[in-house]
């Protein structure tokens, strides 16, 4: 699965909206919502929050497994 669609779906299934999450990464809805078209690749430090946010692996986040993992404290 493509990491774009990873993060819709996820965002989707938590009933966020972009605006919510553009907010967690200092982002506009419009600039996050290039994230998740395509239009704009996902930083590094902003797949790290968005681990950390929804408490899932970056492994998970980005397409290789599809077993969410939480991550570990």
């Amino acid at each position: 699965m493509d990491y774009r669609t990873r993060l819709r779906n996820i965002r989707e299934d938590r009933d966020l909206t972009q605006a919510e999450i553009g907010k967690l990464l200092q982002k506009s809805q419009q600039g996050y919502n290039h994230i998740e078209a395509g239009r704009a690749e996902l930083k590094i430090e902003d797949l790290a929050k968005l681990c950390r946010f929804y408490n899932v692996s970056s492994d998970y986040l980005i397409g290789l497994t599809d077993e969410p993992k939480p991550l570990k404290k």
